[in-house]
């Protein structure tokens, strides 16, 4: 799959994964658009990607968002490369950590990344392209001690992501969903504890972790391949991952059923 030319909205992207994404994006030619809260940070991954288009939100606020989009479709005339990436993490016992928790991680990690896809599989299905990226976790294959909340939106993610495939299958869309383990960034240290504040501190296993712009070609390279699931991790989390795979057959059993007028079927029995 070659890049050149190609618009790619990425969300979260700011630091860490999406920082990486966008500069190896840039090195393949495609044009970026950069979305975040920081805008000065923004600027500063533009900085290396050349012709850029940054849109600061929060993407809780689905006003900014609906604003967003319209001017993200409207730069070169459409999004070809939309991903979710904006997130973040937990690190707390379930037995201490609040429900506010729980609601803040699911809005941000799950319920915002669905509304930003939301607002482009209308414009990537009217013309029949497009390759939807949605940035889950190991902790998304495998429930995870000291992650309840942050596992919960990131299956969640998954989940969306596969059957979106499915519905899309027939549109000319994409969909890979991303299972990236222990990469170095900052996602240990801006994690929320039980009561909702960052932890501040990060773990050895994240930054003896894959460097992020080692993981951005891994996941790039996977993408222009057209894997539909792609787990970017080392050792251990390599293994759990794999040992969770969802086989190809089944994917490709389910796209057959839209194939075969799943949807038009469940439709008409209203």
């Amino acid at each position: 799959m070659d890049f050149t030319g190609k618009v790619a909205w990425i969300t979260g992207a700011s630091s860490g994964i999406g920082a990486a994404l966008a500069r190896e994006w840039a090195s393949r030619g495609a044009h970026l658009i950069l979305s975040g809260r920081d805008e000065a940070r923004l600027a500063e991954v533009a900085a290396d990607c050349g012709e850029t288009l940054i849109l600061p939100f929060d993407v809780r606020d689905d006003a900014a968002l609906v604003d967003a989009t319209a001017k993200a479709i409207g730069w070169k005339g459409g999004v070809d490369i939309a991903v979710a990436n904006a997130g973040v993490s937990q690190r707390s016992q379930a037995l201490k950590t609040e429900m506010s928790v729980y609601r803040d991680i699911i809005d941000i990690d799950l319920t915002a990344q669905i509304a930003f896809t939301q607002g482009l599989i209308g414009h990537m299905a009217e013309r029949g392209s497009g390759n939807l990226l949605f940035i889950s976790s190991i902790a998304g294959k495998v429930g995870v001690p000291m992650r309840t909340a942050y596992s919960a939106a990131k299956f969640g993610l998954a989940g969306y992501g596969d059957a979106l495939r499915a519905e899309l299958s027939q549109k000319g869309v994409s969909v890979h969903v991303i299972y990236p383990g222990s990469i170095a960034t900052n996602v240990s240290r801006n994690a929320l504890t039980s009561d909702g504040s960052k932890r501040g501190r990060s773990d050895k296993v994240i930054d003896e972790g894959i460097r992020p712009d080692d993981a951005a070609k891994t996941m790039i390279d996977a993408v222009a391949a057209g894997e539909r699931e792609i787990i970017v991790a080392e050792g251990m989390e390599q293994a759990m991952g794999e040992m969770r795979r969802t086989p190809d057959q089944l994917f490709d059993q389910v796209a057959a059923m839209v194939a075969a007028g799943y949807i038009e079927k469940m439709e008409a029995e209203g």
